[in-house]
């Protein structure tokens, strides 16, 4: 049992308030008073309202039904800037009126007064004065009345002093916005069924000196809120991107394809473009599209496998296999230069060069995403360094007919089931084919891949069957990244500018559900 003693019943006179915290204070006068406005509560011991209300939040808090609390509100009318200025300098109308002499003034000179215009205006509705025009020297104002009561500004000062005004009035000084509405909130605070005069602040831990002393048995202790987060921990948080990738390496999985490895970024002018049957003066392979790397320049000649490699010459100078080839002299120095790679087509050429090699071919599907590299102009769409992805399937005597088929299948788990293809041209693909997506929000169809069949030119100069076909299609990273974070700008998802708060945020991502 608790060895404290009340507080007796305590009058005005004997509370001095300046002795006293501010949550003892007002239990006192609650205790006094049985129930406390807030508002005349800090009137009366002239402190801060909000401060008041903080220490009747804590009282709030305490275990047992401290103190009950309501929040009421109660609205008045405060003088704006414009209403201020009336109650010391006067209304406009009224100083308008004072301005006019008896023998009258010109209205230009009249209108040289701050606010004449609308001055000028309420005084001659209100009939104070009145404007002869056809008046010798021009037009010229005179009063209509000796004196007038300046109603306006005794309204204001009413309201400032906080008297009784009438709604009619009220609204009239509202409309020429001298007022302006002010609701205050306060608290009506009584006692509750736990309410006593001593505090006693609940204990926030059990230590093991309580537990030795035996004091935990005297002491009150905070409930546990159960429903509180926990402390955010400190982590690592996955990208977006890796987090869209992980679902589309998963779709490619679960439709029996296999990763080729793309962890090579620096590749030679053979594998990323000799090989795809892309002559040697071709833009792409300039310096303004691509990245060339000056130390080491050039890959030795004796890395480069030689009999293909001459067989990729000679396609390329003469042609062959039912092509007449580019009809130019074809360098293996060009070859040998070293860039960072413009796209994971050239891990496909590798895999496939290595599937030729193979004593018997067996069909396969393959598939990559990684990063690719392009001297690109950087703004809202376009990066430098972006990522590709990418399906490869070989097999003997597949069509055009088993790409459109296998790209509606792929597209459907992504949840896209619209579609359309655009005959296009690429250097190593024939026929080749723009994938368009039927997209609800902006109403249109968009280029979402592009796709095709590889040339013989460079499927048989590796030594492939001449019956086998290799359709291949690929598509962007970051385009459906952007869209599931409401991104508009690229520069936001990758680089210095990305928004580290929408990386932790991104939730774990199911493409083909169309949610994230």
């Amino acid at each position: 049992k608790s060895t404290e003693k009340s507080l007796p019943s305590i009058n005005h006179e004997k509370i001095n308030f300046k002795d006293m915290s501010l949550d003892q204070t007002i239990i006192n006068v609650l205790e006094r008073d049985g129930e406390i406005d807030s508002l005349g509560l800090a009137e009366e011991l002239k402190v801060d309202h909000q401060k008041l209300i903080g220490a009747i939040k804590s009282l709030l808090i305490l275990p047992g039904d401290f103190i009950k609390a309501e929040q009421k509100q109660t609205s008045s009318w405060t003088l704006t800037d414009e209403g201020k200025s009336f109650v010391s300098k006067g209304s406009y109308e009224y100083n308008i009126f004072n301005a006019v002499p008896k023998e009258g003034i010109l209205q230009k000179e009249l209108m040289k007064l701050p606010n004449a215009k609308i001055g000028f205006s309420k005084a001659m509705t209100l009939g104070w004065i009145s404007i002869d025009k056809k008046h010798e020297g021009g037009s010229t104002v005179f009063r209509k009345v000796d004196t007038v009561i300046d109603k306006v500004t005794t309204v204001l000062k009413s309201i400032e002093d906080q008297k009784i005004v009438s709604e009619k009035v009220v609204l009239d000084v509202k409309k020429r916005k001298l007022i302006s509405p002010v609701v205050t909130k306060f608290y009506k605070v009584t006692k509750g069924t736990g309410f006593r005069t001593i505090i006693e602040r609940p204990e926030a831990d059990l230590t093991a000196e309580m537990i030795q002393d035996g004091s935990w048995k005297k002491k009150s202790f905070k409930e546990y809120n159960f429903a509180a987060r926990g402390a955010p921990i400190t982590c690592g948080y996955l990208h977006p991107l890796l987090k869209v990738r992980a679902e589309y390496r998963r779709i490619f999985l679960d439709m029996g394809f296999s990763e080729m490895p793309t962890n090579q970024f620096v590749e030679n002018g053979f594998w990323n473009f000799d090989a795809l049957f892309q002559p040697q003066q071709h833009p792409a392979r300039d310096a303004h599209d691509t990245f060339f790397i000056s130390e080491p320049e050039r890959t030795g000649e004796s890395k480069l496998p030689g009999d293909y490699m001459e067989r990729v010459k000679t396609t390329h100078q003469t042609g062959g296999y039912g092509s007449t080839g580019y009809d130019y002299d074809w360098k293996v120095l060009e070859a040998q230069k070293n860039i960072l790679r413009t796209h994971t087509t050239a891990v496909s050429a590798r895999m496939l060069y290595k599937i030729a090699k193979q004593p018997e071919f067996k069909p396969v599907k393959m598939f990559s995403i990684d990063r690719v590299f392009r001297n690109e102009t950087l703004d809202a769409t376009h990066l430098a360094e972006f990522h590709q992805i990418e399906g490869v399937v070989a097999d003997r005597n597949i069509t055009l007919g088993h790409l459109i088929g296998l790209l509606h299948t792929f597209f459907k788990r992504l949840g896209i089931e619209k579609l359309k293809f655009k005959p296009a041209y690429n250097p190593y693909t024939e026929p080749s084919m723009e994938i368009f997506s039927y997209h609800p929000g902006l109403k249109k169809w968009v280029e979402i891949g592009n796709s095709g069949i590889f040339r013989p030119e460079m499927l048989l100069p590796m030594g492939l069957p001449e019956d086998v076909n290799v359709i291949a299609w690929g598509v962007s990273l970051e385009r459906p990244t952007m869209i599931m974070c409401g991104i508009n700008n690229i520069r936001e998802l990758i680089g210095p500018k990305v928004n580290l708060g929408m990386v932790q945020d991104f939730p774990i991502c199911r493409v083909n559900k169309a949610q994230c």
